[in-house]
């Protein structure tokens, strides 16, 4: 571990002064585990929240959940996402649910409001509450809850860390990142959904063979090339309007599949080839260790990781421009100073 597993990793400046710092840790891993690049300390570990829900919901993949239900590629992406709660989010949830043959009063992840504000805006002049159909976790638990159906589980206690299916879960999460399942800390998400903490080059390694699973068993590997395709083709389900993980899977043109979580982490992959011909697949994690509350701090990392390795070209860059490192402006609109990265990647071997 490194003395201080921190390191400024997005700056403020007000005038000619730094005024605020977020400091944090991030690693860079390909899919054989080799660590590629980090900032602060890459064994840093951290609970992933939601960028863990595609290992979630790989078993559902894994053991022929998408042919019994027949489910297709937007919603198998929603069963990964951390949805903005729009209209057609909510459509895509009712169709998964009729299909594994379950209700919203079969969930038990909590009601919040849509994250997306033209939802709300038009929800409000309809006059209609938030429901579960809105909380962002929402596809989540209706993944966890088609396994139980899949295997003839029971669903009152889908949730508990001793039911089978998140006994399940739990196996495939540490398989895939190289753990062993005793070491996955085990904490309650915002869903009432266990959520899991690893190092941050285990978690990278998982996202890695996300895109690129090929050492892996076929079973394995064909489960997470469906849920890889089904995520970058389909990144609107995973988070929605305005949203960075939503931009940069279209900007990246199926070759970057993104996942963020709560409390400052963040997770996107590299496909192989995405840094030129024969270029390995890349893991990439970071953890925000004051939790990024506004959002501000994560997609600067990104922009700045994705253009210290060569990710992306000058139109890409064009098109994610409101994410990069930019001035920031009072109410008036005057500059009055800057967002930017303040980090350089250490160890780059690619």
């Amino acid at each position: 571990m490194t003395s201080n597993p921190f390191a400024p990793l997005v700056e403020l400046t007000r005038g000619p002064l730094v005024e605020s710092i977020h400091f944090g840790a991030l690693a860079i891993v390909d899919a054989c585990g080799k660590l590629i690049a980090s900032a602060g300390d890459a064994e840093l570990i951290a609970n992933l929240r939601s960028s863990a829900k595609p290992f979630q919901a790989l078993p559902l993949i894994e053991n022929g959940g998408a042919e019994r239900f027949g489910l297709t590629d937007p919603e198998i992406a929603i069963l990964c996402a951390s949805h903005s709660g729009t209209d057609e989010h909510l459509a895509i949830l009712k169709s998964v649910q009729s299909k594994i043959g379950v209700h919203e009063t079969d969930l038990q992840c909590g009601i919040h409001p849509s994250m997306d504000e033209a939802t709300r805006q038009a929800m409000s002049l309809r006059g209609e509450q938030p429901g579960p159909y809105r909380h962002n976790c929402y596809g989540q638990p209706t993944g966890m809850l088609a396994q139980c159906m899949l295997n003839n589980q029971p669903i009152q206690n889908y949730l508990s860390n001793d039911h089978i299916i998140q006994k399940t879960i739990r196996s495939t999460f540490a398989g895939m990142l190289d753990m062993d399942v005793n070491d996955v800390l085990i904490g309650i998400d915002g869903c009432s959904a266990p959520t899991f903490a690893a190092p941050l080059r285990n978690a990278a390694l998982g996202s890695a063979r996300l895109c690129d699973p090929s050492g892996l068993p076929e079973k394995r590997a064909q489960a997470l090339r469906r849920i890889f395709r089904a995520m970058t083709t389909n990144p609107d389900m995973v988070a929605g309007p305005l949203r960075f993980d939503t931009f940069l899977m279209q900007v990246g043109q199926g070759m970057i599949v993104c996942k963020g979580g709560a409390e400052g982490y963040q997770a996107f992959g590299l496909a192989p080839g995405a840094l030129g011909p024969g270029s390995p697949a890349l893991g990439i994690v970071y953890k925000v260790i004051d939790g990024d509350q506004e959002g501000r701090a994560r997609p600067v990392v990104a922009m700045s990781v994705l253009r210290q390795l060569g990710a992306l070209d000058k139109d890409q860059l064009a098109a994610l421009k409101r994410f990069d490192s930019r001035p920031i402006y009072n109410w008036r609109h005057l500059e009055i100073g800057v967002i930017r990265p303040a980090f350089v990647l250490e160890k780059i071997t690619v």
